[in-house]
């Protein structure tokens, strides 16, 4: 029985953790894909990580520019707990 109750509440604590923290901190620490949509009219420029904050430049979009999905790739030391960021412009 204590076996139970022990695995039950390591189970409960497991779940509460991933649902407690943001998509963009399970990704950053964890791995995994985010996308990211672009407000209308902006273009993405450049991203980067600073700890667990993704901050990401954006520019207006030119009249004759054509929007893109763009992909920033973590390529870790071992191979594992890799992210991908989809960046998904709109006109």
């Amino acid at each position: 029985m204590k076996k139970i109750i022990v695995s039950l509440t390591i189970a409960v604590v497991v779940v509460l953790s991933c649902i407690s923290c943001t998509q963009q901190y399970r990704a950053r620490n964890f791995g995994g894909n985010m996308t990211i949509t672009l407000q209308p009219g902006e273009k993405l420029m450049m991203a980067t990580w600073k700890d667990d904050n993704l901050f990401y430049l954006t520019e207006p979009m030119e009249e004759d520019y054509v929007p893109k999905t763009k992909i920033l790739h973590e390529s870790s030391s071992f191979g594992v707990m890799e992210t991908t960021i989809k960046f998904v412009e709109q006109r």
